[in-house]
């Protein structure tokens, strides 16, 4: 989600609406409690890191129905491995597009953007791989303002819409602007199933101004994400996956962790299934817990923020918001002798 910065006298529906966004996420961007299963909204550096050669995914997030203040969060995403673009084994290029589409409040204020990622990734050792990676794209921030009401349409007995609102906007506004960002990711692979990534990005490097009024300046804060993603295999049956994200965007920030046991029910090739359960936190108050199923090269994963936050709070409500991601997988067969298996699991 995103913070949104506008100098008209509707100012007060803004500073209700970033009250909602702060007492939960203490960030201004679009943000999954799931962070791991949208790995490029993290860092463009982590494309083209995972088992297979192309993913395709999809990220829901729906929160605040119950305000009432709506807003839902859509991500589509692809990647994959390009194996011949470099000579030699010891690299390969990652590349993806990813979409986001937000959808806020009662306007609606909307944001869209659709951006290309790109990631060069280099083996040290056949354990140890440095990856860099950089995102380009545009995004479109809007509302409309005929779906909302005004103090002037008041006519002192009674709300009348036929009244002007008295600003001086059209009925739509939009503003498109450039996104763009860098990341840096460093992967320990000891096994198929034991590995860490570690990995640091800077997301809207080219600060675009995003108000809605041409002689207004208003520059989008620079995002800078840190994430650290490890599994380790405890026994044959039973993965243990831990997780960290620490977000900060000007004055706002946000921490999350996760803890998450990945149960091989089972393991014959062609019938495989893992059942995934877990729990996280978020430090402005929220409980996560998440359940996730994988069958083969299928993959769904649930997870419900329990908020306990300030605004929840004053409204005796405990209720948060539910998130649900899917991915698929495709692995290519590769010709004997004429292209190196990538050993990223």
């Amino acid at each position: 989600m995103r913070i949104f910065n506008t100098k008209f006298s509707f100012g007060w529906l803004l500073v209700v609406l970033s009250f909602v966004i702060f007492s939960e996420t203490k960030g201004q961007d679009l943000h999954y409690s799931q962070f791991y299963n949208s790995p490029q909204n993290i860092n463009p550096a982590l494309t083209g890191v995972f088992k297979g050669d192309h993913r395709f995914s999809g990220s829901l997030r729906d929160q605040w129905q119950f305000v009432p203040v709506p807003w839902t969060t859509f991500s589509a995403a692809y990647d994959t491995k390009f194996y011949n673009l470099l000579k030699g084994d010891k690299h390969f290029v990652g590349g993806g597009l990813s979409i986001n589409h937000d959808r806020q409040g009662d306007s609606p204020l909307t944001l869209t953007s659709i951006s290309v990622n790109g990631a060069y990734h280099r083996f040290l050792t056949p354990k140890h791989i440095i990856s860099g990676g950089v995102t380009l794209g545009f995004a479109s921030r809007g509302f409309n303002s005929q779906t909302l009401t005004w103090d002037k349409q008041w006519n002192g007995d009674a709300f009348d819409p036929n009244l002007g609102s008295g600003e001086a906007f059209d009925n739509f506004e939009r503003v498109t602007f450039m996104e763009s960002g860098l990341g840096i990711n460093y992967r320990y692979q000891a096994s198929p199933r034991t590995y860490a990534d570690l990995g640091a990005s800077g997301l809207h490097i080219i600060k675009p101004n995003t108000g809605f009024v041409g002689s207004d300046i208003s520059k989008l804060p620079q995002r800078y994400t840190f994430s650290l993603v490890g599994n380790v295999k405890l026994i044959d049956a039973l993965d243990l996956q831990l997780s960290g994200l620490y977000q900060k965007q000007s004055e706002y920030h946000e921490t999350i962790l996760g803890l998450l046991g990945k149960i091989y029910i089972s393991q014959k090739k062609g019938k495989e299934v893992q059942l995934h359960l877990g729990l996280g936190y978020r430090t402005a108050g929220s409980i996560i817990p998440t359940v996730a199923l994988q069958y083969n090269n299928i993959y769904a994963s649930f997870s419900y923020d329990i908020d306990n936050n300030d605004f929840n709070k004053l409204i005796g409500s405990r209720k948060g918001g539910p998130e649900l991601h899917v991915k698929y997988y495709i692995a290519n067969v590769k010709p004997l002798k004429q292209v190196k298996v990538c050993p990223i699991y």
